[in-house]
């Protein structure tokens, strides 16, 4: 009886493995996918994840195509999130005064949203936001890790400079305060 149990636990632990690696190779795919849309020649997403990520095209939840290259030469903020989490839902009001406050001054501001279009939508109907979204879907989560999210976890903030280089990377919520001290060091 355990050699059975052992071998179904065996079993279960490869199927399971398996299952995982070819979700990141899909994962993987959709990333190049995206990139791919922005051009013929898009950058490796494993060995440039930047160049790649500037070649990238998201939908939006209210309809239309949020094209990255055209926010290169602009200070942006990258912020991965979801609506089933209660971190990124907290401090979505800060990046959206941030993005009002800071605007002016040429900085974007970009929440890409790990979760599916119908949630979005309905969140965003409830509470709006002043910058816009794109939907990365569930790759999104992958897309972050290429970008330092070492942990995969959200909410996760990276800061990109006019020059188009990552500048400073957050996992965890983040604040207006802490923000704002990112645009003096960008």
């Amino acid at each position: 009886m355990k050699r059975r149990t052992w071998l179904l636990a065996g079993t279960g632990a490869a199927a399971l493995v398996a299952g995982v690696a070819w979700q990141r190779g899909q994962e993987s795919r959709r990333l190049q996918d995206l990139a791919a849309a922005g051009g013929a020649s898009a950058p490796d997403m494993a060995t440039d994840p930047v160049a790649a990520l500037w070649q990238m095209r998201f939908e939006q939840p209210d309809g239309g195509t949020l094209d990255m290259a055209t926010l290169r030469g602009q200070p942006l903020l990258l912020n991965f999130w979801g609506t089933w989490c209660p971190p990124c839902i907290k401090e979505m009001p800060d990046l959206d005064r941030f993005a009002r406050q800071f605007g002016v001054q040429g900085w974007q501001v970009v929440g890409l949203a790990v979760d599916n279009v119908k949630a979005v939508r309905e969140y965003l109907a409830r509470t709006p936001v002043s910058y816009r979204i794109g939907m990365a879907g569930f790759e999104g989560s992958e897309l972050s890790r290429h970008l330092g999210n070492q942990q995969g976890g959200l909410p996760y903030t990276v800061a990109f400079d006019r020059q188009g280089k990552i500048s400073h990377r957050k996992a965890g919520a983040t604040t207006l305060e802490e923000l704002s001290t990112w645009v003096t060091k960008a």
